[in-house]
């Protein structure tokens, strides 16, 4: 829900989540009915993203003031990737050995 072809999200948990901008809480958008997704109140830019079921926030990596730290752990829908996009990608996930 980026527009653009890829998206840093950072994941905290969500009662450790404080609002520290000039602009406070995002105001929030229930694309499902168990998702809900913050936007800057003044730009409309996408800040976070929290499903009811998880205890973290997923926050775009881009919008936090402090970036340091964050490094890539893997890749969602790398075989969607745009082809002029030229990005090391971390490795695949290894497959689940199951039970």
């Amino acid at each position: 829900m980026s527009g653009g072809p890829a998206v840093l999200w950072v994941g905290f948990p969500k009662d450790s989540l404080i609002w520290t901008g000039s602009g406070g809480e995002p105001k929030w958008w229930y694309p499902y009915p168990t998702l809900r997704c913050g936007f800057c109140p003044d730009c409309g830019s996408q800040l976070v993203s929290i499903a009811d079921d998880s205890d973290m926030a997923m926050v775009t990596g881009f919008s936090l003031a402090d970036q340091s730290g964050i490094e890539p752990l893997g890749h969602s829908f790398r075989e969607h990737a745009v082809p002029w996009m030229h990005i090391t990608l971390a490795p695949a996930p290894a497959p689940d050995p199951g039970p």
